[in-house]
């Protein structure tokens, strides 16, 4: 997910809390840890500094993002919690722990992925069925705020309803998009998705031999082919490989590429971020 959202999550997250029992010192950490808790795994944007050797598409993402770090992030949390306010309390830890995983869980469900079982699987995972800016969400939690401030509710339940909306949510986007992808299974060696800002819909991205399709999808309508990309699949990626490492890391991590060659050039680039003709993430070499 983006960075507002992941501040957002934080923020609901403090807000689900009963804090009618907690310090004015207890409350700062508490909001502390669930801000930071919802951003510490994309620390990893760092490693920008010392990548030598265009490793960083695959670092972003990578372990820090992992669900075994998820008790390191916490404790490192409550560490500096005790550090900066003198505050010890388990609920600490553990909102932490909370925060970090529904960072990381989050991030699995739109189509960046993330290797979250790092170390032991190098493996991105994704599932494409969310937008990393979703409004859904943002709307579900503004709507959260807005009632929390009008109801005669305590506002700690308001949000924990609104946390049982935005599981609901996932849980929608998410099943619509697993139903798309085994009715289009049979037709495809390989297949993607990525999903559309519009809620319950999505682009449905499929490979066979050298053909790529971008297929306009949702479950009440006819799909739509988008675009037709044509993948030069005997094409030399070694000497591309050699000359820009970042090509070779883009390869490893993308569910599949599409590879074009001409006179000037040879590249590859991720189909399921394919927009107004050209891929985001596309690198390349021109030939002499």
């Amino acid at each position: 997910m983006d960075s507002v959202t992941h501040t957002l999550f934080g923020l609901t997250l403090y807000g689900a809390v009963d804090k009618r029992d907690f310090t004015k010192e207890k409350k700062r950490a508490l909001l502390f840890t669930t801000v930071v808790g919802s951003h510490i795994p994309d620390i990893d944007v760092i490693s920008r500094l010392w990548d030598t050797e265009g490793q960083y598409q695959m670092w972003h993402r990578g372990i820090t993002h992992s669900i075994f770090l998820v008790p390191v992030w916490a404790i490192v949390l409550a560490l500096l919690c005790y550090l900066f306010w003198k505050v010890k309390d388990r609920r600490i830890f553990l909102m932490g722990a909370l925060a970090v995983f529904i960072h990381n869980t989050s991030d699995l469900f739109n189509a960046w992925g993330t290797g979250y079982f790092e170390p032991f699987s190098q493996a991105r995972i994704t599932f494409g069925t969310i937008p990393i800016v979703d409004f859904v969400i943002w709307a579900i939690i503004l709507g959260g705020f807005i009632i929390a401030k009008k109801s005669k509710l305590a506002s700690f339940q308001v949000y924990r309803f609104v946390w049982a909306a935005i599981l609901l949510h996932f849980t929608l986007q998410t099943g619509q998009g697993y139903i798309i992808y085994q009715q289009h299974n049979e037709y495809y060696e390989q297949q993607a998705l990525s999903a559309s800002f519009i809620p319950w819909n999505y682009t449905l991205i499929g490979k066979s031999d050298d053909t790529v399709e971008l297929i306009q999808v949702n479950l009440w309508s006819k799909p739509t082919v988008e675009e037709v990309l044509i993948s030069h699949k005997e094409a030399d990626l070694d000497h591309l490989f050699a000359h820009n490492p970042e090509a070779k890391t883009l390869y490893e991590w993308s569910p599949f590429v599409v590879i074009i060659e001409d006179d000037d050039l040879i590249g590859i680039y991720d189909p399921r971020f394919y927009r107004n003709g050209q891929s985001f993430l596309f690198e390349y070499i021109e030939k002499q």
